[in-house]
């Protein structure tokens, strides 16, 4: 795409947004914004009337919005800035050839497929780095988050999927429905700048026949399938398939970020905060406890590492108006450690409650010979099968990919189910914890055996086995790429995200998620952020 076309998609403060992110990159800074925000500030701004912790979706969205509302925002990421090419000529590795970029200080990758045909060949040796994925392991379950400026918006797969509305009325019992699906999931889908794949492309190119194979099957069943939207832009696909772009998608990248394609929140909701002129973004900068002053502002203590994880510096960082958007973990651990440590005896006792892994489970079916998947696959799915309407097993399941190179047979799909049950995060000496356990898990990959068990007899197919590490594993349950609740929306917080028990302290990620949506969930996060900031802005920061 050239440089003129870009822009032509683009806003007028995305452009600027984006040339400081690039600036930031070719010198180095760890510390993004424009400096027309504040001729007077010193260099190193050490507070701001907003602070924002975190820059994934929801953190976005309050970015975005302060800045627009004329309020100096600070954003502290404790990942880095992905702007900058490594010895091969590119940011982001892909999933192939995976190298010390790919993970958040590891010495060896953490794929979610540990195996195939039983060997242990999906995952390498790497260096210690701050890499841009990470998976966080409790005891009986991991997650999977991204790190970096852009959070889980550069390592996911784009699906942009709203959920179905009597459902998310059922989450969410206080929250305006009509409201959500007429002014906030339209404003959240239109900066994320969702789009839906070309049909008449998806039934002729080979980078999806094995959407299309499991759409057959899924028909030789009796289920629906249907049309997922993305943030990847499909027009570029188009051209990586004609050979006139750089792959990305269809170059094996995803899970440890695109070089192209793909509209994460550095292209978009962040690119037009700092377009404002009025938000900066420190990078590699962890906030470790969060205690009120005297005066009734908020100070924020961090540490800033390098590319080592040392840690170089300690600070601490003054404001009004705070806002917490580090995840369903990050945002969860940073309550408990505070409320443990005594700086906030007064939070709510259900902060920490109400977690779930979006009933999340992978499995793996293995077609007929004559049913190829293709050795060509595109990294970002497009399609899923939709039997959420079956009220005694509710089940969505995406058809994912499964991009080796080479035919190997494979239907691999991401089941989303509606497991019901929670789980609860704790604090201590040992950090943060959470009692998740292996027979939570069971309820999603029994919900998911009850859908694909139909198909495999439909189809007279069965499940793979040597995907996940032990030879008698179909189902991999133990780890989520969707992690929801922690700091749920009426509970923890009133109906807009404003934390029990302080005022103008916020909430905006997917903590405030009741454990399960139904389908991919950083547009429901997207949409909550943007409703509560259209009342903040209201109600809390008028003069």
């Amino acid at each position: 795409m050239t440089a003129k076309l870009i822009q032509r998609q683009l806003t007028r403060r995305q452009i600027l947004g984006m040339a400081a992110l690039q600036t930031a990159a070719t010198l180095g800074f760890t510390r993004v914004g424009l400096q027309s925000a504040r001729a007077d500030e010193p260099a190193a701004v050490e507070s701001a009337p907003a602070i924002v912790v975190g820059s994934g979706y929801g953190a976005s969205v309050a970015a975005l919005r302060l800045g627009q509302a004329g309020i100096r925002t600070l954003v502290l990421e404790m990942g880095r800035l992905w702007n900058t090419a490594g010895s091969d000529g590119k940011v982001f590795c892909n999933t192939a050839n995976p190298d010390q970029r790919s993970m958040w200080f590891r010495t060896r990758t953490e794929a979610p497929l540990a195996t195939f045909l039983w060997l242990d060949v999906v995952n390498k040796d790497i260096s210690l780095y701050p890499g841009v994925l990470d998976r966080v392991r409790f005891s009986d379950m991991s997650v999977f988050v991204g790190r970096g400026v852009g959070g889980g918006s550069l390592v996911n797969g784009s699906m942009a999927v709203t959920p179905l509305q009597s459902y998310f009325a059922e989450q969410f019992p206080t929250v305006d429905t009509a409201e959500m699906y007429g002014t906030y999931f339209p404003r959240a889908r239109a900066m994320l700048g969702v789009s839906t794949i070309d049909p008449a492309w998806f039934e002729s190119t080979e980078w999806y026949r094995f959407s299309r194979v499991s759409r057959k099957h899924a028909q030789n069943t009796g289920l629906k399938t249907t049309f997922v939207p993305s943030v990847y832009d499909f027009g570029y696909m188009q051209r990586e398939a004609a050979g006139t772009a750089t792959k990305s998608a269809l170059g094996q990248e995803v899970i440890y970020g695109n070089n192209f394609g793909k509209k994460s929140l550095d292209k978009t909701y962040l690119a037009s905060a700092l377009g404002t002129g009025n938000v900066t973004i420190h990078t590699l900068e962890k906030v470790t406890g969060i205690s009120r002053a005297s005066d009734g502002t908020w100070v924020l203590s961090a540490e800033r590492i390098d590319y080592s994880g040392a840690v170089v510096e300690t600070k601490q960082y003054g404001c009004t108006y705070l806002f917490l958007g580090g995840g369903s973990l990050g945002t969860s651990e940073l309550l408990l450690r505070s409320r443990q440590s005594g700086t906030l005896p007064a939070l709510d006792a259900s902060v920490g409650a109400g977690w779930g892994p979006n009933g999340n489970t992978m499995l793996g079916r293995a077609n007929h010979l004559w049913d190829t998947v293709g050795a060509n696959q595109s990294t970002m799915p497009v399609m899923g099968i939709d039997d959420w309407a079956n009220a005694d097993n509710p089940v969505f399941a995406e058809i994912a990919p499964l991009p080796t190179g080479l035919e190997h047979w494979v239907s691999l799909y991401l089941a989303i189910t509606k497991n019901p049950q929670r789980a609860r995060f704790s604090y201590g000496s040992g950090g943060l914890s959470l009692d998740w356990s292996a027979a939570q898990s069971a309820v999603s990959s029994g919900m998911a055996k009850k859908l694909f068990d139909r198909i495999n007899s439909a189809n007279s197919t069965i499940y793979r086995y040597d995907l996940f590490g032990t030879p008698s594993r179909v189902f991999a349950d133990d780890f989520t790429y969707h992690p929801l609740g922690g700091c749920v929306l009426g509970k923890a917080t009133d109906n807009y995200g404003r934390v029990k028990g302080y005022s103008r302290l916020y909430v905006t990620d997917g903590s405030l998620v009741p454990g399960n949506i139904g389908v991919n969930p950083f547009v429901t996060i997207t949409a909550l952020a943007e409703r509560t900031m259209a009342r903040v802005l209201v109600e809390d920061t008028a003069p």
